[in-house]
């Protein structure tokens, strides 16, 4: 029902699990990285308790092919379930039972594996894996869409298309056990479940440098105004943001509450009126900046600003 591609950045020693299906949510279900541990991907007539305990069995310190032959034990519906077990090494273990769809099956490459069941033939997993092999995007992220991709246009799950979702992980034990998640988007219900998970990656990526340039300690919380180079550096940050985020203009709010506390009036009060020219609705907003002490305007003081 269903193909997953786990992998290992070599660079950066990331871990990432990328899977789409014709089912709704595939990606809190099937999908169980764990920053500083491993991956298990769990599929096939789902039984959810392989991956967090699994995971559990990888952070002891047992062997992934021991840990999956003591879960598999433990099951009397083994037969019908696909998983894979990774650890940080990149050690597989994996497992199709016999009464899964077919086509089922799974194929690995250097801490690479792709696992599959009801699709539409084997060309699926191999095309995937091989797309994620030939790839020449930087990020893991893009490789792993790269290889789902591949395997889509090669027939991809039987049934048809529905959900996807996109995981990486740092290969470090995080110092609070909120952190560590690098990236986690998911396509619930979608006729295109990839492409929208890629347009989701683009839109996250942008929201990174969004909340880098406004949320940095002091840009607009701190008492005194940032000025200088960090401020060009947020500027250019939230105009890039913008180019991706398209008609939501918030990074160009953002640029201008920034030019307003650096007493770039002029400049500011411009921007702000382009953005609230397409969505008035940002005038709230700027009053509470303004009643707060953010910005020494209100929506209507800089909109008279920038008539003049």
């Amino acid at each position: 029902m269903t193909w997953t591609i786990i992998a290992k950045d070599p660079a950066t020693g990331q871990l990432g699990i990328a899977t789409t299906t014709h089912a709704f949510g595939v990606g809190p279900i099937a999908d169980w990285p764990k920053a500083g541990v491993g991956v298990v991907a769990t599929q096939s007539f789902v039984e959810v308790s392989y991956g967090p305990l699994g995971l559990d069995l990888i952070e002891q310190g047992v062997p992934v092919r021991e840990g999956l032959d003591r879960l598999l034990a433990a099951d009397e519906h083994r037969e019908i379930r696909q998983v894979a077990l990774f650890d940080l090494n990149g050690d597989i273990a994996h497992f199709t039972g016999a009464k899964c769809v077919p086509f089922c099956g799974a194929v690995t490459g250097d801490r690479t594996i792709v696992i599959g069941n009801m699709l539409a033939g084997e060309e699926v997993v191999t095309a995937t894996l091989a797309a994620y092999q030939s790839s020449t995007s930087a990020a893991l992220a893009d490789r792993l869409l790269d290889a789902l991709d591949a395997g889509q246009a090669a027939g991809g799950d039987a049934r048809g298309r529905m959900s996807a979702g996109l995981r990486i992980v740092a290969p470090d034990k995080p110092a609070q056990p909120w952190l560590g998640t690098l990236l986690d988007l998911r396509v619930d219900f979608s006729a295109e479940p990839l492409v929208q998970l890629r347009r989701d990656l683009a839109v996250s990526r942008a929201y990174d440098i969004f909340f880098g340039s406004v949320f940095g300690p002091g840009l607009v919380t701190g008492p005194v105004p940032v000025t200088g180079g960090a401020l060009e550096e947020a500027l250019g940050a939230l105009g890039d943001a913008q180019q991706i985020l398209g008609p939501d203009r918030e990074a160009t709010v953002w640029q201008g509450v920034l030019l307003l506390r650096a007493g770039r009036t002029d400049e500011g009060c411009e921007l702000i009126a382009s953005a609230l020219g397409a969505r008035p609705e940002f005038a709230r907003f700027l009053d509470g900046l303004h009643a707060n002490g953010s910005i020494p305007l209100d929506s209507a003081a800089i909109l008279r600003k920038a008539q003049q």
